[in-house]
């Protein structure tokens, strides 16, 4: 729930009153600091706030960046693509939990889950997992339930079909998958979600750093795939939530 709606919500409730809601609408909607322009009204236009790229940025600018963000309320903040030494420096200025596998640092605690259902993240081989971990860890810091299932490429496919279960159940699929990037097609032709696709740069000579899994993954049969960038886990964990609330507030519309 965004900061705004809370404030609409404490209006109704006339707990705060129409004056003190109007000055805190009438902040300014991002922060100049100098060398970055803090957009905190991105959680009211798009439902998630702005989320920092860790690549390129000093420690001290995300810091800053950090320390703007916590300014405005917000609880939870997640840096991508965060090296390892530049995550040391950088918790020693915030609260920092830092997961090297995923280069995924994050600020305050998980929030808990609020879509609809389960995200599941899979992936072809272990090799995949750090793409994949991006992945999860997106969704889980954007507030939804993830399930993992490492390792269940087409290889060995009876890896994939012993968890027919938690395919079948899922609201949204992540498929993670270097190589020749079959796995997205079989799950999609299992499952009756959306099924997104994850090319990732693992594989031989050629596989052109992950441009055979992308060209197959573009080329699926199954219905129901669409596919995002190369090594592009937090895209995709970040879509996957886009559409694990959605549907939560259509079925709000539908159901009884």
């Amino acid at each position: 729930m965004s900061d705004y709606r809370k404030i609409l919500e404490q209006v109704r409730d006339g707990e705060v009153s129409v004056e003190e809601a109007l000055l805190a609408i009438k902040k300014k909607p991002f922060e100049d600091i100098g060398y970055a322009k803090v957009d905190h009204h991105r959680g009211v236009r798009q439902g998630a706030p702005e989320v920092i790229f860790g690549a390129g940025k000093e420690a001290a600018q995300i810091a800053g960046i950090v320390d703007s963000m916590k300014k405005n309320g917000q609880e939870t903040i997640l840096i991508t693509r965060l090296a390892p030494k530049k995550a040391k420096k950088v918790a020693k200025r915030c609260e920092l939990t830092y997961h090297e596998q995923a280069r995924i640092g994050i600020v305050g605690d998980m929030p808990k889950p609020s879509g609809i259902g389960k995200i599941v993240v899979a992936t072809g081989g272990t090799s995949d997992i750090p793409v994949a971990e991006e992945a999860a860890l997106t969704a889980q810091v954007h507030g939804n339930e993830v399930v993992r299932l490492y390792d269940v490429g087409v290889a060995g496919l009876h890896r994939l079909l012993s968890h027919m279960d938690e395919i079948m159940d899922a609201s949204v699929i992540v498929a993670i998958a270097g190589m020749e990037g079959a796995l997205a097609s079989v799950i999609g032709g299992l499952a009756d979600c959306p099924v997104i696709a994850v090319p990732t740069s693992v594989g031989y000579g050629v596989s052109m750093h992950g441009v055979s899994a992308l060209l197959s993954m573009l080329n699926s049969c199954a219905s129901g795939v669409s596919v995002v960038n190369i090594d592009n886990g937090f895209g995709a964990g970040y879509l996957a939530s886009m559409i694990n609330h959605n549907m939560r507030s259509t079925s709000k519309d539908v159901l009884p």
